[in-house]
């Protein structure tokens, strides 16, 4: 195939899909571009037909640290597992692409979107969904596409809408929604948001709907130049016989559905699935059949359900469809935790934990993105127990990434900044039983556990998981979906907010001509419900603690001048670490002059403060000081004023009388009440009168001359042509000698 361009733009921005040159031996490859972020997306169809009753899909993100011109950090230098944000991506574009291909096609699908470029100004994500759509379709498989994506911003200062803002037009952005799905359906969103209103959000994804349409309208152009030959492909169909044959048990599985115990339900489902296996097929139509077999079986429980609710408006656990299930909220459910918040709703139960930290421990993030790190984050634990199973624990998977990303974009815009609370914020969601929504539970139970620590969010954050059921033109929307009805309904809307406005929100749809009205009914009721919701929460914790847990760290934020950074750390760091060796405090210094000291023990933390405090003070004229002899000469002693300055006590004023040597009266390690008399505006230098002189000792006589009571300048520096001058203006100690004439001509 010979080289193909299209080259566009479109709002503003230069794009550009390219095929023909790289990865040819994939079944399709497109290289796209925005401004200069490359990203190269293969895809690979292979020729076997797999005996799934899933569709063998795989999505992988590869973040190439070259692309930004960085070696990767750690020991091996090489790329190693995804970031979460590279998760997410994968997960960004599977989500818009799976719904596109046609039922039965079990043939394994393989996406890589490998970055090349990253100019740090246009992010490499979006761009993902129009390569993998078009590589799809230039390698002629069965794809209904062109699908695209599209991120829209709006300017805070304007109002306008951003389409695939650059980082910086995003940092100036109070809404990131992030759209996909072809020009006549939306299958995917994503969304965080500073509080706005259901009306603006609708507004957001009506225009990002208007704009994956001329996104796809380019991308059908570049099809057009490529012409690409729709591959022969296997798209599997069950024998009709097994339907007719699992069609009879409607009314059973009708019956089995309706149980508000999950658990109970399942198991009634299943052993109805075991019979019509058992009693209506031989055994080598078991073996021949299997997965069309359960697909059938499976296919009969969702069209028992939706009949259920089409027809009769109850659900299978006997609410109304805007009803939401039983709740049980605990704040401060553990003792000793700097934060927790325990929150059920029907079975589905979440324990969320709050640690405060040092601003030092926030997470710093190897990754192709600008943001080197964050102070807030939020952890999600899906395990196999919660779900009545039994499994092997390790990593998180990209759900649990993916829910813990939800539930951390719904609460950021409520937490306080640096400055206001200045401590890093880890939130750990544990998931201990689940039966549907178990993200929205997390959020809910995380804002019950950072109000319970003491964290003064800007407000409290609740949310909740719709459904869809459409048959036609009759729909349903359900509040406060269970498991049952995600895995078999037609929509998973995730809507997340305070009692001002939304946000996050999260939606994958299975059904085609999902309508803007849809949405909105949807968002109405979501915003019913997150307010039921809300006020529960409330009645058991109504705002943030006023004081922190006596567990949690207390920290205290200083200010001190930049040029007396390294006079607090010292030499190697020797001086800070001392200080915190001695007090037990922790203490982290910014390059802008920014200290934060923290400490579990109030005493401690204040005893940090004051020697950081010390070592930066600038003693000034009439203060008075304890201080400790540290040096002794022959004209006077140095005396300690703060951990960082020195004084000269001369020897006139160290006793009251003539003292022929400063040992007489002083030693090293003498502790002395002394006040400054002056400081030198150019060197610094402190002179020091002391406040409790002893008398002189008999016997002390002068070691000097009638001068010998001020101090000789080669007593400070004796090299070699360094003699003091005297009033004259000739050499003070080489007062005889010739000057030296420079020689001229």
């Amino acid at each position: 195939m010979e080289k193909i361009v299209e080259s566009f733009e479109l709002y503003g921005k230069q794009y550009r899909l390219e095929t023909g040159e790289l990865a040819k031996q994939a079944t399709g490859a497109v290289l796209v571009t925005q401004g200069e972020t490359t990203v190269l997306v293969t895809a690979v169809v292979s020729k076997q037909e797999r005996d799934y009753d899933f569709f063998p899909l795989t999505v992988d993100f590869i973040e190439k640290m070259y692309a930004v011109g960085r070696i990767p950090g750690g020991y091996l230098k090489r790329e190693a597992r995804p970031s979460d944000k590279g998760t997410l991506t994968a997960r960004m574009i599977d989500r818009p692409i799976r719904p596109g291909f046609p039922d039965g096609f079990k043939q394994e699908v393989h996406i890589v979107a490998t970055t090349l470029v990253v100019d740090s100004v246009n992010p490499p994500d979006t761009i993902c969904v129009a390569g993998a759509s078009a590589a799809l379709l230039a390698g002629g498989a069965p794809f209904d596409g062109p699908a695209a994506c599209v991120r829209i911003g709006r300017d805070v200062e304007t109002g306008e809408f951003i389409v695939n803002p650059t980082f910086e037009e995003s940092a100036h952005s109070d809404l990131e929604l992030t759209i996909a799905g072809t020009a006549d359906y939306i299958s995917m969103v994503e969304a965080g948001a500073d509080e706005i209103s259901e009306e603006d959000m609708l507004a957001a994804m009506t225009f990002g709907q208007e704009a994956i349409a001329a996104f796809c309208e380019k991308q059908a152009a570049f099809l057009a130049k490529v012409n690409p030959e729709p591959l022969e492909y296997t798209i599997r169909s069950a024998d009709p016989c097994i339907a007719e044959r699992v069609e009879p048990f409607f009314d059973r599985m009708s019956a089995a559905l309706k149980d508000a115990d999950k658990l109970a339900r399942m198991g009634k489902v299943e052993d109805l699935k075991a019979e019509i296996k058992e009693t209506q097929f031989s055994d080598e139509e078991r073996a021949a059949w299997g997965s069309d077999i359960a697909a059938a079986c499976k296919a009969l429980e969702k069209k028992a359900m939706r009949a259920m609710v089409i027809a009769t408006g109850e659900r299978a656990d006997g609410r109304a469809a805007d009803e939401i299930r039983p709740l049980h909220i605990v704040p401060g459910y553990l003792p000793r935790v700097h934060g927790s918040g325990l929150f059920q709703r029907g079975q589905t139960q979440v324990l969320s934990v709050v640690t405060l930290g040092m601003l030092n421990e926030w997470q710093r993030l190897d990754t192709i993105d600008p943001a080197e790190g964050k102070r807030y984050m939020h952890q999600y634990n899906f395990p196999p127990y919660c779900t009545g199973e039994a499994g092997r624990m390790g990593a998180p998977k990209r759900r649990e990434i993916g829910h813990g990303a939800l539930a951390e974009r719904a609460l950021l815009p409520v937490i306080p900044s640096e400055d206001d609370f200045p401590y890093a914020i880890r939130v750990v969601s544990e998931v201990l039983e689940s039966n549907g929504s178990s993200s929205m539970a997390s959020t809910c139970g995380s804002t019950l556990a950072l109000m319970d620590a003491g964290v003064p969010i800007k407000a409290p954050v609740s949310g909740i998981a719709m459904g869809l059921i459409k048959e036609g033109d009759d729909v349903v929307i359900l509040s406060d979906i269970q498991g049952l009805e995600d895995f078999l309904g037609d929509m998973d809307f995730k809507v997340c907010g305070t009692e001002k406005g939304i946000t996050a929100l999260q939606m994958d749809n299975k059904a085609k001509g999902l309508s803007v009205d849809i949405l909105a009914r949807a968002l109405k009721q979501a915003r019913e419900g997150r307010a039921f919701i809300l006020d529960a929460m409330l009645q058991t914790i109504a705002a943030p603690r006023e004081q922190l847990r006596d567990t949690a760290p207390r920290i205290e934020t200083i200010h001190i001048p930049v040029d007396k950074i390294r006079d607090v750390i010292g030499s190697g760091g020797k001086v800070v670490r001392g200080i915190q060796d001695e007090t037990g405090a922790s203490i982290d210094i910014q390059e802008d002059g920014t200290i934060h000291i923290a400490a579990v023990e109030g005493p401690a933390g204040e005893a940090a403060k004051a020697m950081i405090l010390g070592i930066v003070k600038e003693p000034e004229v009439g203060e008075e000081f304890d201080g400790e002899v540290v040096g002794i000469k022959d004209f006077g002693a140095f005396v300690k004023l703060t951990p960082g300055k020195d004084g000269l006590l001369h020897i006139s004023r160290v006793a009251n009388g003539r003292v022929g040597k400063v040992e007489d009266v002083l030693a090293l390690g003498d502790v002395v009440k002394v006040k400054v008399l002056e400081v030198d505006p150019n060197s610094g230098k402190i002179s020091l009168d002391r406040l409790d002189k002893p008398d002189a000792p008999e016997g002390s006589a002068p070691a000097r001359s009638e001068r010998s009571d001020r101090p000789r300048r080669d007593d400070h520096d004796n090299r070699p042509g360094r003699g003091s001058r005297s009033s004259n203006g000739n050499g003070g100690g080489n007062a005889g000698r010739t000057p030296r004439r420079r020689h001229e001509g």
